[in-house]
């Protein structure tokens, strides 16, 4: 399937917007694997395999193992995270799949023990611009090159 619409080109003030949200996220101090993990999880859960196949290469470049990638997907039946990425993938995957379990109250709470307010925020801006970017890729059928 080719790209339905060449969306950065017909709106570059949307892209500068989009941009705009990770030039944020790049200072706001969060970890560059812990972002890639988020990426990559709300990618997956989306089906945005431009974003998929990018966040996958970005995590490898910033540390990531091929075993954890691989297991990402099933991130609660391994012991391979850390209890702050999975407070953190937890918050990711209610993010994400907001409409259909909403932002439980015991998972804010887990995520509070291991982020600070500030973090909690930075987070959920994260979550926010790649699901944003996740409904580009997906809309306008982007594919991985």
């Amino acid at each position: 399937m080719s790209a339905r619409i060449d969306w950065y080109k017909q709106s570059p003030a949307a892209y500068e917007a989009m941009l705009g949200l990770e030039r944020a996220l790049e200072t706001s101090g969060l970890e560059l694997s812990l972002l890639e993990l988020l990426r990559l999880r709300a990618s997956q859960l989306n089906g945005c395999a431009f974003c998929v196949n990018m966040h996958g290469n970005d995590a490898r470049r910033a540390g990531e193992t091929e075993q954890r990638l691989q297991c990402l997907s099933v991130w609660r039946d391994t012991g391979f995270f850390t209890p702050r990425e999975r407070a953190a993938l937890a918050w990711t995957e209610s993010l994400t799949l907001l409409a259909e379990q909403g932002a439980p109250q015991a998972q804010f709470e887990a995520l509070r023990e291991h982020f600070t307010d500030k973090e909690v925020v930075d987070l959920t801006l994260a979550i926010g611009t790649i699901n944003a970017w996740n409904r580009f890729g997906v809309g306008f059928a982007l594919a991985p090159e």
